[in-house]
């Protein structure tokens, strides 16, 4: 749980009116007693159904100042001193804050900060699920994590369950991850340079991460769901031929947009390509069977 004045706190960076703060600071305490508050059972409903998105607004601006830990370490670790603040416009003590976490890395954490140098940081999170990747041996993930679980509880009170934390080794080649084959590419990048009559190549060699939609699983997925065959060759919905035509359209443009919305970050175009046309036929041949057509 979030700590209500650690959250305040949080909100004052963002917040200059303090008559704003301590208001919220009324709010926040005075949640549990709602039905003092508001009699009317209407209104109760009403605030109950809208009070979600505040809260996710809130609960997002709380994990977002945890997870900024990772871009100040991966400062740290490319030695990038300078800090950017041209996106932090309305954040008043946001230097202040810098200049604090700087201190306290400087003072608290200068013997074990050896380990983070040259680091391959990648953070993903979906929802209430999180994976940190970086290379390195098994101590130095299990030094990550004893000192950011123990980072995360003093610095921001928040109570960070170790036993969740699971490491595990990945691959060299890929590894599948929240509907994506992941892999890390090594791409070279040749410049020419030219100084007065000389030129010369430079020759850089960068990483990237590649992310592939899993096509074989997914037309596995559409072939349970009766939509194309093992082999990907659409075929018509027998079970929806009894709605109307505007609803059979309107399912399987929902599925194909929520599919195409979803692995929209995979590198490679071709399978969601595929994915549409499986669909888009499999569509029009269950409309054609509702009609007694062929296509």
């Amino acid at each position: 749980p979030i700590h209500l004045e650690i959250l305040v706190q949080i909100l004052q960076c963002w917040i200059n009116d303090v008559s704003s703060l301590h208001f919220l600071r009324l709010f926040f305490h005075e949640y549990h007693n709602l039905n003092s508050l508001i009699t009317s059972k209407k209104s109760i409903y009403v605030f109950s159904k809208r009070k979600k998105r505040f809260f996710w607004f809130l609960h997002n601006s709380y994990v977002y100042e945890c997870e900024y830990i990772f871009l100040f370490l991966r400062k740290q670790s490319s030695y990038l001193r300078s800090i950017s603040s041209g996106v932090f416009l309305e954040r008043t003590h946001f230097y202040g804050k810098i200049e604090y976490l700087i201190v306290v890395c400087c003072n608290s954490f200068q013997r074990i900060l050896w380990f983070l140098k040259d680091t391959f940081i990648h953070y993903v999170r979906y929802q209430g699920k999180a994976i940190l990747a970086s290379k390195g041996t098994l101590i130095l993930m299990k030094k990550w994590k004893f000192h950011l679980v123990n980072f995360w509880q003093s610095y921001f009170h928040f109570w960070f369950q170790p036993y969740r934390i699971y490491i595990k080794q990945l691959p060299n080649y890929s590894f599948s991850f929240l509907g994506y084959f992941s892999s890390v590419l090594k791409n070279p990048l040749v410049v020419r340079n030219q100084m007065l009559e000389n030129s010369f190549l430079i020759n850089t060699l960068t990483k990237k991460l590649d992310t592939i939609a899993p096509v074989i699983s997914l037309i596995g997925s559409l072939s349970k769901a009766q939509f194309c065959t093992v082999l990907g060759h659409p075929i018509s919905k027998p079970i929806w031929t009894d709605l109307s035509d505007s609803d059979i359209i309107d399912r399987f443009c929902r599925i194909c947009r929520n599919l195409c919305r979803y692995h929209s970050g995979s590198s490679k175009k071709q399978v969601l390509y595929r994915i549409k046309y499986i669909l888009r036929l499999s569509c029009a041949r269950t409309l054609a069977r509702k009609h007694k057509s062929t296509v």
